[in-house]
């Protein structure tokens, strides 16, 4: 989710505006408890969706690479193959192809990294997706190779964290909420499940307990650049002003990126 987070990071306050496509749920309320490849389609590009917005082409060398690697894939599929095929779609920031190729060889594998590749794959995919029969049918998969790999490694706070993302899109949102709370209480400086606590807060417009959940990650995890930025909005959100401007200015100081910059600059000149 590394690379999904910058790039919301770089595009800004459509970061924060993508929030409201999550259910609207209270998160800290502690009283509230096999598709065709049509079907995931590898030329679908939607220009409302971040990825696209980024997508990287490929050279006409690696073009042909791609049409060899699909011809070696269905003579041969191979994990090596699918992952060379898998990569080379992530270049493209076309994740759901990616994924749509790994889960040829994993379905019937039983090599735990091949396994956990493809898991990741798919809630990469899931975390871009607009559609949503399409959101459901990639946190299903998600969920089905994450398990695979919890079921021999259950102490992998890190799957559980993307498994409970995916039910917060899903009819049953507060089991994925249930889910973060309980890797918090196993592990309070969890800096996935704090994270995700604070996007959620944002998401509801708890906008206080937001900053509570980024304070808390930045503090154990003070590299984690998307955590200081989202305190900073939180901040801003909570018309915290002099907290926000002094958070952003701190945050400037921690990349070189010019669109991070950019964003920045952008809530300083509110501010």
């Amino acid at each position: 989710m590394k690379k999904k987070q910058l790039i919301l990071i770089g595009i800004g306050i459509l970061a924060v505006v993508a929030l409201a496509s999550l259910p609207k749920i209270v998160v800290d309320n502690e009283d509230q408890a096999n598709v065709s490849e049509g079907q995931i389609s590898e030329t679908t590009e939607n220009t409302s969706d971040p990825a696209a917005m980024h997508e990287a082409e490929l050279s006409p060398e690696k073009e042909a690479e791609l049409t060899a690697l699909k011809i070696s894939l269905e003579s041969e599929p191979t994990a090596e193959n699918a992952r060379a095929l898998a990569s080379l779609y992530q270049e493209k920031s076309i994740y759901d192809s990616a994924a749509y190729y790994l889960d040829k060889v994993a379905a019937t594998s039983e090599d735990q990294s091949l396994i956990e590749e493809t898991g990741n794959a798919f809630y990469e995919a899931f975390t871009f997706a607009l559609d949503p029969e399409k959101v459901a049918y990639l946190a299903e998969q998600t969920r089905d190779y994450l398990n695979r790999v919890l079921e021999n490694d259950p102490s992998r706070t890190d799957l559980k964290s993307k498994i409970a993302m995916t039910y917060v899109s899903s009819s049953n949102p507060m089991q994925g909420i249930t889910m973060l709370r309980e890797i918090l209480e196993q592990d309070p400086q969890n800096e996935d499940a704090l994270f995700n606590m604070g996007i959620l807060s944002m998401q509801s417009g708890q906008y206080k307990r937001a900053t509570e959940r980024f304070e808390e990650l930045i503090k154990y995890h003070p590299e984690n650049l998307q955590g200081q930025f989202y305190l900073g909005v939180s901040y801003f959100e909570a018309n915290q002003t002099n907290k926000a401007k002094s958070q952003f200015e701190k945050t400037q100081e921690m990349t070189q990126d010019p669109m991070i910059l950019e964003t920045i600059q952008d809530y300083l000149d509110r501010l």
